[in-house]
């Protein structure tokens, strides 16, 4: 139990506030409790953290918009996400701003710790810079530093390509809702918004087409689906 995990705890409930934090220092872990996400980036520029916990809802500064700032200041460790509501928005919300996971509310306290000591074990071979690559197929991608590792070569993807890349790999085989991811990446799911990101989802059709085995589709009325054969 020595020396474990110290832990950013963003939550503006309380009662779940306190019992998180009696839970988790009960397992060694070490918490600083911040009750919106203005204390919790005070306490992430003045302490060493190793985990973020946060709730997406949360006054003065919500948890999308915290990690957002945590993920400008350190692109490696790890975020696991609170979440009220099982909304694919806030699932892809979370994921475009860097989250490596989410937990829906009520969830059990045996279920967070194992997706702290899980999100931990990826967040350590991660660090690693050539296991922080994902395989899609015969081809690699880099988010962290925007590269596409195609047969033919390497593309320096733009900062939108890259976040809805990220998207589709979080989701292989899954279909993304177009209105929440609109929403998540460019913040309106407007229709010009939707011309642009149909334009992103042609340019990485692209590149990706390199390997037959990828494709991403058009899920009519719903979506986009990466997949991977």
């Amino acid at each position: 139990m020595e020396n474990k995990l110290t832990i950013l705890l963003a939550e503006d409930d309380d009662n779940l506030g306190l019992l998180l934090h009696t839970f988790l220092t009960s397992k060694g872990y070490q918490v600083k409790l911040a009750r919106n996400g203005k204390i919790a980036l005070e306490y992430f520029n003045s302490e060493k953290i190793d985990f973020c916990i946060l709730d997406v809802m949360m006054p003065i500064l919500d948890g999308i918009a915290t990690a957002k700032e945590i993920r400008e200041l350190n692109k490696q460790i790890p975020i696991l996400f609170l979440t009220a509501k099982s909304l694919e928005e806030d699932k892809l919300a979370g994921f475009a701003v860097g989250a490596d996971d989410y937990l829906t509310k009520p969830f059990s306290m045996e279920e967070l710790i194992a997706r702290i000591e899980a999100i931990s074990r990826r967040s350590s071979v991660k660090n690693h810079m050539e296991d922080s690559k994902i395989k899609i197929g015969a081809i690699v991608f880099d988010a962290q530093s925007r590269m596409l590792y195609l047969p033919t070569g390497v593309v320096k993807l733009t900062t939108k390509e890259n976040q809805l890349l990220s998207l589709l790999t979080k989701n292989t085989n899954e279909v993304i809702d177009r209105q929440a991811t609109l929403r998540a990446i460019w913040g309106d799911d407007n229709y010009f918004n939707g011309r642009s990101m149909d334009v992103y989802i042609a340019k990485l059709r692209k590149l990706l087409k390199e390997d037959s085995t990828i494709e991403i589709m058009n899920i009519h009325g719903k979506g986009f689906q990466l997949i991977v054969k």
